[in-house]
């Protein structure tokens, strides 16, 4: 029997992304798709593209409806709107995975430093589990709430966890440049995402002030059992999906590039969506466009003593819904990979 699920915020781009997926799960069925814009209209209203393959018409957000009819909700809505309603999805017994930033710092005064509002249940910050499988596989099958990270720290963790854990960089040098597709801020209106000022430009944003550092930080500092801080600077391109980080960290000891690549192999040997790509090969976003992988590329600058890592994933994808899944999947038993294993398209 499929296992029920609801999707919170599905007119959004990463509710739609879930949706695109969830529907060709072979183990799940979509119960009900919530949107506040669209309330009451058939889900293809907003989302063309699905029609004929989801059958629903939007629902406002309702925790005790949503909790009457799915064993899993995923909530794809904005930052500071999750939390109270994943609250009371978890009183009501279902399982929850937030794509929102609401449970993903342990601190709620981290949290109200970077949100600007107090987080309105921290009693359960304790509870929630990164949903990162690379790193928290385990933990996430027990879990009854998720935190799925956010699409710049995907990226960033994956490419720095095998160089901290093996304690091969110097933790007070970590730069991470990023670039992001413009659906990584989400489909609200909003100046700076018209077609005429994001086309042909590419620009840096949240300079030394984006909300993904503390995230990065954190679960880096849990990785090297010390704090660590680090420098990060996101960019917007004018494409749509994807995101292509460099990352830059000062080698303790000198590195042969065949070491390096032999230590990210070791790491991710068997990771079903991590691919480390060749000494000499590097990844770019249109080769995991549309899917769940995420490919890294390593590379030693001797003359600086630096190790250079790029990771290239879909932001919508194993940046958001598509890892969301991937936590779902071990959460109730099934192979991790179930209804995620189509290849990237190409062109």
């Amino acid at each position: 029997m499929k296992r029920k699920v609801a999707v919170a915020g599905a007119s959004g781009y990463t509710g739609a992304e879930l949706l695109r997926l969830l529907v060709q799960h072979p183990a799940v069925e979509v119960a009900v798709a919530t949107s506040e814009t669209y309330t009451g209209k058939p889900v293809r209203a907003a989302l063309p593209g699905l029609s004929g393959l989801v059958d629903l018409f939007f629902e406002p957000l309702d925790p005790t409806r949503l909790a009457s009819v799915a064993e899993i909700v995923f909530l794809a809505l904005p930052h500071t709107a999750s939390a109270t309603p994943a609250a009371a999805l978890l009183q009501a017994g279902c399982r929850v995975i937030d794509l929102s930033a609401d449970f993903r710092l342990r601190d709620p005064a981290v949290y109200e430093r970077w949100y600007r509002a107090a987080h309105p249940v921290p009693h359960l910050l304790p509870e929630a589990v990164c949903g990162l499988p690379e790193l928290y596989r385990e933990s996430i099958r027990q879990a009854r709430l998720v935190a799925v990270p956010g699409c710049y720290p995907t990226g960033a963790l994956l490419g720095l966890q095998p160089l901290v854990r093996a304690r091969k960089i110097a933790l007070d040098s970590i730069i991470v440049n990023a670039a992001s597709g413009t659906s990584g801020a989400g489909r609200k209106l909003d100046l700076p995402l018209h077609f005429s000022e994001a086309n042909e430009n590419f620009k840096a944003y949240a300079v030394a002030s984006h909300r993904h550092t503390p995230e990065m930080e954190q679960e880096l500092s849990r990785l090297a059992g010390q704090e660590v801080v680090l420098s990060f600077t996101p960019h917007l391109v004018p494409m749509t999906r994807g995101i292509l980080s460099t990352i830059y960290a000062t080698l303790i000891s000198p590195m042969a590039v065949e070491s390096l690549h032999e230590l990210f192999h070791h790491a991710y040997k068997g990771e079903p969506f991590l691919r480390v790509l060749p000494p000499g090969t590097f990844p770019e976003t249109k080769q995991v466009w549309g899917s769940n992988y995420c490919d890294i590329g390593v590379a030693v600058d001797s003359r600086a003593g630096r190790a250079i890592i790029i990771t290239a994933l879909d932001n919508l994808v194993k940046g958001a819904a598509g890892q969301a899944i991937q936590a779902m999947n071990l959460m109730v038993g099934l192979d991790e990979t179930l209804g995620l294993e189509a290849a990237p398209l190409f062109p």
